[in-house]
């Protein structure tokens, strides 16, 4: 019942901050936003904790996310590096995460041969745009891979719990490509539809990761 309420607010506030991104609304924007990320700790912290650490580290992310909302949607352009270091620490705590409760397997082959390959990708196709921010985005681009490797691991770790296997990596899935989205509309083609696709597949894979503190063992 709790958590049903938690998704249906959650719609809720979505729902109200695409609309402040259509209309540029900063005000409305900073406030539906910081409310938003806060129910994703919220559902985080309500959930059972059968691993405790796995549930530590994964809150220690998502407060680390919070922030970097918050700076986001601050129309100060160093806000922009600000957000980038937030989220990057986040990160750093999810693989810690995946590391704790997770044994090397062949999804760790896959997923770090993926990564290897879309990574560099990724950074080649934002390069010519990014000036001074290539040396933040690049210890961007390498986190966010451990983190989605660090995923793919989890989802081969057989004594863990299904559901919270799942979870995990459809997060880290929908995480990693909302940050495409993110440096596509900072540094290729600032439009609402980056924020139309991307925020939705953000707070999806941040509430599915808070979600899955519930259910990892």
């Amino acid at each position: 019942m709790l958590n049903s309420i938690i998704i249906l607010l959650a719609i809720l506030l979505l729902t109200g901050l695409l609309f402040f991104e259509k209309r540029e609304n900063r005000r409305g924007l900073l406030c539906t936003k910081t409310v938003l990320s806060l129910l994703f700790i919220v559902a985080a912290l309500v959930q059972p904790h059968p691993i405790q650490g796995y549930a530590i580290l994964i809150i220690a992310g998502l407060i680390c996310c919070l922030g970097g909302d918050v700076f986001l949607a601050l129309p100060q352009e160093r806000m922009f590096l600000s957000g980038l270091v937030s989220f990057l620490i986040g990160h750093i705590f999810y693989v810690v995460a995946f590391v704790l409760v997770s044994d090397l397997n062949r999804f760790t082959l896959i997923g770090g041969l993926l990564t290897v390959a879309t990574g560099p990708g990724i950074y080649v196709w934002l390069r010519p745009h990014l000036g001074t921010m290539k040396i933040p985005v690049i210890c961007y681009i390498i986190v966010i891979s451990f983190m989605l490797c660090g995923a793919w691991t989890t989802l081969g770790t057989p004594q863990l719990g299904v559901t919270g296997r799942v979870l995990v990596f459809a997060g880290a899935a929908c995480f990693y490509m909302s940050d495409i989205l993110v440096a596509r509309d900072r540094f290729l083609s600032n439009e609402f539809f980056n924020r139309l696709v991307g925020l939705p597949l953000y707070y999806l894979g941040q509430f599915l990761i808070a979600f899955s503190v519930g259910v990892m063992a």
